[in-house]
C-alpha cells in the first residue's frame, strides 16, 4: 500500500497546534502564516511572517514550527520561508481570538505596576500524549503554549516586580531591555486574561 500524501489542511492542523512564544496563541490564528505548499505528497514548504522583525524568539518559532509539522505521518523536507511583505498587523489575527484577547482596545484590560506588582503563577502545567505543552487555570480551561512561555511562567512565582522579570527575561536573551520590555508586558498581560497569574 502506498503512502498517503500529506495535504496541507494536515498542516494547518499540526501548525494550529504550534503556539507563539510571545502571545498565547497558535501560529495559524494569530495570522502569521501566508501560504503552505506540499510538493510531490511529502516536502511541505511554509511561508510565514513573524509579529515583529526584532523578535528574539524568531528561532523558537520556527523550530517549533518544524516540529510540528515533522510529526505528520509521512512527511518529507520541510522548508520555514520567514516573509516581511506584506507587515503582520492585529488585522490579520482570528477576529474571534483578537476579541478574545482583547487586542485593539484602547486601554490595557489590567493595569500593572512595575515597581509593586509582583506577578504569581497560577494553575498547572501538563504535557499532552502528542508532545504539545499545556497550562491550565483553576477552571481547568487549558491553553496551549510552548516552552518560552511556561519557563517565563515559571519564573513569575510571587517574588518577582515586573521590573525584575524584564530584567531577567532581557538577561536570558542577551537583548536590551527596551526591545523585550513590551513582550513581557505583552505575555503577563495574556496571562492575566488566561487566568494563569495574579497581579
Amino acid at each position: 500500500m502506498s503512502q498517503k500524501a500529506v495535504t496541507e489542511a494536515q498542516v494547518y492542523d499540526a501548525l494550529k497546534k504550534c503556539m507563539d512564544p510571545e502571545i498565547p496563541v497558535n501560529v495559524v490564528d494569530l495570522g502569521l502564516i501566508y501560504g503552505i505548499k506540499v510538493a510531490g505528497g511529502t516536502d511541505v514548504d511554509i511561508k510565514m511572517t513573524m509579529t515583529t522583525r526584532g523578535c528574539p524568539l524568531h528561532d523558537t518559532l520556527v523550530s517549533d514550527v518544524k516540529r510540528y509539522v515533522g510529526k505528520i505521518n509521512g512527511i518529507g523536507s520541510i522548508n520555514v520561508e520567514i516573509v516581511w511583505d506584506p507587515p503582520w498587523s492585529l488585522e490579520k489575527m482570528n477576529p474571534d481570538v483578537r476579541e478574545q484577547l482583547g487586542f485593539g482596545k484602547p486601554k490595557l484590560r489590567f493595569q500593572i505596576d512595575y515597581e509593586k506588582s509582583r506577578p504569581l503563577k497560577v494553575g498547572r502545567f501538563a504535557k499532552q500524549e502528542d508532545g504539545s505543552l499545556i497550562i491550565a487555570n483553576d477552571k481547568d480551561q487549558g491553553f496551549m503554549v510552548n516552552e518560552a512561555i511556561v519557563e517565563f511562567w515559571n519564573t513569575c512565582d510571587g517574588t518577582k516586580t515586573m521590573n525584575q522579570l524584564t530584567d531577567q527575561f532581557s538577561a536570558k536573551l542577551g537583548m536590551p531591555r527596551q526591545q523585550v520590555e513590551q513582550e513581557v508586558v505583552q505575555l503577563v498581560q495574556q496571562l492575566l486574561e488566561a487566568e494563569l497569574l495574579k497581579a
